[in-house]
């Protein structure tokens, strides 16, 4: 006949189990106070108190500057104006608005516009908001300076304008792939009017 297992030893077993996972709990528990502690109760210390202090410093005005930049509602809408005056015209074209940073906001490819043309547009736009100035009075400075057409992301070609605020300048517009350059600068300004409207 087998030996039966003393009692105490099943509730000691069954006693250690239910010990355990309570220590564990309550280890859980203490640590997670402890972190909820430290979260909510930053060190006190003067060193801690400066370094947070350091971090979240605002600085004075006279060291950041403010730039104001087209809506992406009305760069798009000069993009469309200055298309739909391509195509009214029945001139297959690309426009493009970027910032003044020079980074593009709207590209518009019309029906049937060239490949060359996308890139010609951004780079219009580019030049024109980096001089301030259409692209083809650009275009009549390379007479003195042949080098600047050697800047990068620059194209001194008629059609290329740049919107501006309070005589700063704040985008550029370009389009290409019309005929002639002075076509081009027509449809891009047909979408400075329209932003110039509202």
């Amino acid at each position: 006949m087998a030996a039966e297992k003393p009692a105490h030893k099943k509730s000691s077993r069954r006693a250690r189990i239910a010990t355990g996972g309570a220590v564990l709990a309550a280890v859980a528990l203490g640590g997670f106070g402890a972190v909820s502690a430290n979260a909510s109760a930053p060190d006190a210390s003067p060193k801690a108190a400066a370094a947070a202090s350091a971090a979240s410093a605002s600085v004075p005005d006279r060291a950041t500057t403010t730039s104001t930049h087209l809506t992406i509602d009305a760069a798009t809408r000069a993009a469309q104006a200055a298309l739909d005056a391509a195509e009214k015209e029945n001139q297959r074209v690309t426009v493009a608005v970027v910032d003044r940073n020079g980074n593009t906001v709207v590209t518009l490819r019309g029906d049937g516009a060239g490949p060359q043309s996308y890139e010609s547009a951004e780079r219009k736009a580019y030049t024109a908001v980096s001089w301030n100035a259409p692209t083809s009075e650009l275009a009549k400075r390379l007479e003195q300076a042949p080098n600047l057409k050697d800047i990068p992301g620059t194209l001194f070609l008629g059609g290329g304008v740049p919107v501006t605020a309070g005589n700063a300048p704040i985008a550029g517009i370009g389009v290409a792939g019309a005929p002639s350059g002075a076509l081009d600068e027509k449809f891009a300004q047909a979408g400075v009017d329209a932003v110039a409207r509202r």
